[in-house]
């Protein structure tokens, strides 16, 4: 994968750097000091994963992640904790807390290559809609409270982020697993369910009406359907 580090302090690359060179997955393609930097950096070649501090001048790290149409894999990393929560709501793969130590680092690096993958796979060319409805599973395996529970996937009314466990909801009850949406996002089929949010995943089978931006499901929960998701009401 290929690296960028968005960080205003030189000892801070410095550490990722001598990390990341012990990780054989991770390539080093820059270093920028400022997420002002960055910017400019990502409209000039790909990236795959991005090593971030939060704390910058000008612009922090997670206002920086909001101007980007399309994010790459954010990892941050930062010394301060209180940012974790608004940080997995923008969907990062981890958050590292300085000073951290090699193990950590792997671990953090391990589930990026994990999401990268599930990415790589989803990108691959797309079945026709015949052959899609043909191989569309049914049923799949989540591990909760270590069991692996099979779950129908014509069951599932829709699947709740939180920040790295996932709520996947059945009419009354729900499973938390330890897996982040996006990962479930890549494997579930797009003609069933939808994102409609950046914390939630909809089986549109279930909706029963959409009023303003909250959609009304048959058992009686609602969800919000996000400002980047209008374009969902037309599929829906």
């Amino acid at each position: 994968m290929r690296c960028l580090i968005v960080d205003d302090e030189p000892l801070a690359h410095d550490v990722i750097l001598a990390y990341m060179a012990d990780v054989p997955f991770l390539e080093n393609a820059g270093q920028c000091y400022r997420a002002t930097e960055a910017l400019d950096f990502l409209s000039r070649q790909p990236i795959d994963l991005i090593f971030l501090d939060i704390r910058m001048p000008k612009l922090s790290g997670l206002d920086f992640l909001r101007t980007l149409p399309q994010q790459p894999l954010v990892i941050i990393a930062s010394a301060y904790e209180e940012h974790a929560l608004e940080s997995f709501e923008l969907d990062v793969c981890d958050y590292l807390l300085k000073p951290f130590r090699f193990d950590r680092f792997l671990k953090a690096a391990n589930r990026a290559l994990a999401t990268y993958t599930l990415r790589k796979q989803a990108a691959t060319p797309a079945l026709t809609p015949q052959s899609t409805s043909a191989l569309e599973p049914t049923h799949t395996y989540i591990k909760t409270d270590k069991k692996l529970v099979q779950v129908n996937l014509n069951e599932v009314y829709f699947l709740e982020s939180l920040g790295n466990y996932v709520k996947v909801w059945e009419k009354e009850r729900f499973l938390l697993t330890a897996r982040t949406l996006s990962s479930f996002e890549s494997q579930l089929s797009g003609d069933t369910f939808v994102r409609v949010h950046k914390s939630y995943i909809l089986n549109r089978k279930f909706v029963h009406y959409i009023e303003g931006n909250t959609i009304h499901l048959q058992n009686g929960k609602q969800l919000p359907l996000g400002k980047n998701y209008k374009h969902v009401v037309k599929q829906l």
